[in-house]
């Protein structure tokens, strides 16, 4: 099969950051939803309810199994972590029961083991659970939080009237900030407007958020995560240009490790996510965890393609019903000559077929006129130089991917 570029014009832009100076590579680590949504019944359920244990259990399992080391480095408290009523003073109060230490010593934990502490409100009146929302409470929460010692937050947006939303979440950013402390901030604000594209403006998301989220939650399926790269492949040349250091779009939760999905459906949606250099926030059970799925976890070469620092969202540049194949410039690169190594991603969404594909990589715009050097980014084969007229060939198993990297070569990676 040759596939030709079929997506328009192949462009990227490298945009500016965020000025809080933080996520200046997309923010990695464990959060407990798609894997434990709300469970509050420890008494049942000890081991997976919402509680400090499950989350001191997880930076154990982060520091102690590679994680950590290889960039995993924030711990994210979801929804239902919250007594139902805030205290006398309006401060949120963590649940008595299955919080007891309370969040700020959940924070030393972490701290002390050399991870972050991330926590979760909503800009509505409630949460999307039910608990106390931040509308009309949004500094003494920022300050509350601050207080805690958490490094990032999780802003939601249910129950909220999605016209204050303009307002409400650059208000929250800004209390944020006026706390002094680093916190990275992460919006729902985009995807309560997915039926109003016409409300959503980018270039002021940019501006507030260090992160957002444009689309529906993932759920632990196959269907799921072919869902969320549907959607980013109809509305990448609207996202793409918003996108760099500091200031990132979220397709949501990696979900490898959950037995859902299959070990090639797992590489998938860790190649697209580092091919979009979107954020490597894992949900599944880390206590739990087969071998196969930790290493596609922890590959150090595609975590590379996720975090180049040039934070570049990676482009479907040829498609057709079955194969999709996708560009990321990346470092190393020479800057004088406009030249960059690149990441390509080849997706077979083909549920039963193998499917052989091919292409000379000036087709999908690797013109470099002294070639790259090929390196299969799952495997670590080194498959030589290639020039631009020279065929790639591969077959890609059902619901599978080939992923590699085309380096400039000569270069050295950018410091």
């Amino acid at each position: 099969m040759m596939l030709l570029p079929a997506i328009g014009m192949l462009y990227w832009a490298v945009v500016t950051a965020l000025d809080n100076g933080l996520a200046r590579t997309p923010p990695m680590g464990w959060m407990s939803w798609t894997k434990f949504k709300c469970e509050m019944d420890c008494g049942r359920h000890p081991f997976s309810c919402i509680s400090e244990k499950l989350y001191m259990d997880m930076a154990d399992r982060l520091v102690g199994d590679g994680y950590a080391h290889a960039g995993y480095s924030t711990i994210h408290i979801d929804d239902c972590w919250m007594e139902r009523q805030r205290d006398s003073t309006g401060q949120l109060v963590a649940d008595r029961s299955r919080f007891p230490s309370g969040i700020g010593a959940l924070a030393d934990y972490m701290h002390q083991r050399g991870l972050k502490l991330g926590i979760y409100e909503d800009y509505g009146t409630k949460t999307c659970a039910g608990f106390p929302g931040s509308y009309g409470y949004l500094k003494i929460d920022a300050q509350t939080f601050a207080e805690w010692k958490v490094d990032f937050l999780k802003l939601d947006g249910c129950n909220v009237d999605i016209r204050l939303m303009a307002q409400g979440y650059p208000e929250m950013g800004h209390e944020l900030n006026l706390t002094g402390r680093p916190i990275v901030y992460s919006c729902g604000w985009p995807a309560y407007l997915i039926d109003h594209p016409e409300m959503v403006d980018y270039k002021v998301i940019g501006q507030y958020c260090n992160l957002w989220r444009n689309f529906d939650d993932i759920g632990l399926s196959w269907s799921s995560i072919k869902s969320i790269i549907d959607y980013y492949d109809h509305h990448q040349d609207k996202h793409i240009p918003a996108q760099g250091p500091g200031k990132w779009h979220d397709p949501d939760m990696i979900i490898v490790g959950n037995t859902e999905i299959s070990l090639d459906q797992s590489k998938v949606q860790m190649s697209i996510w580092s091919i979009w250099s979107a954020p490597l926030i894992m949900s599944n059970d880390l206590r739990l965890i087969a071998p196969a799925y930790r290493n596609i976890l922890l590959n150090r070469r595609v975590i590379a393609v996720d975090q180049d620092p040039l934070g570049i969202m990676g482009r479907l540049v040829a498609n057709t019903s079955d194969i999709g194949v996708y560009v990321k410039p990346m470092t190393p690169a020479d800057y004088k000559n406009q030249r960059y190594s690149y990441a390509v991603a080849i997706l077979n969404r083909n549920r039963s077929r193998q499917m052989d594909v091919e292409f000379a990589l000036s087709k999908i715009g690797l013109t470099n006129p002294g070639g790259y050097l090929i390196m299969d980014l799952w495997s670590g084969q080194q498959k030589g130089l290639m020039k631009p007229s020279d065929i790639y060939s591969t077959r890609v198993n059902p619901t599978g991917v080939d992923f590699f990297k085309a380096t400039l070569p000569n270069l050295k990676p950018l410091k």
